[in-house]
């Protein structure tokens, strides 16, 4: 796994986090936090969504998780 692929993965890790604690998040508050643009934010939502996460799209608000859907705390090593 090169570096980048090990940044992406802790970013989709990161976002899946922020999206089961707190509401609504927007692409742009990503791109920002993260520090990459708004389409990386987009690409990386579509991962999250091919990967069988719920994430719920709300028009010109941001992204959301199904309501209650939550994953399970990993301990990675």
């Amino acid at each position: 796994m090169n570096d980048n692929d090990t940044r992406r993965l802790s970013r989709l890790t990161a976002i899946l986090t922020q999206l089961q604690t707190r509401r609504l998040l927007t692409a742009t508050n990503l791109a920002e936090k993260f520090n990459v643009s708004i389409r990386t934010i987009y690409r990386d939502i579509r991962a999250l969504e091919q990967a069988g996460v719920p994430i719920l799209t709300e028009d010109g608000k941001g992204y959301t998780l199904m309501d209650g859907y939550k994953i399970p705390p990993v301990m990675f090593t």
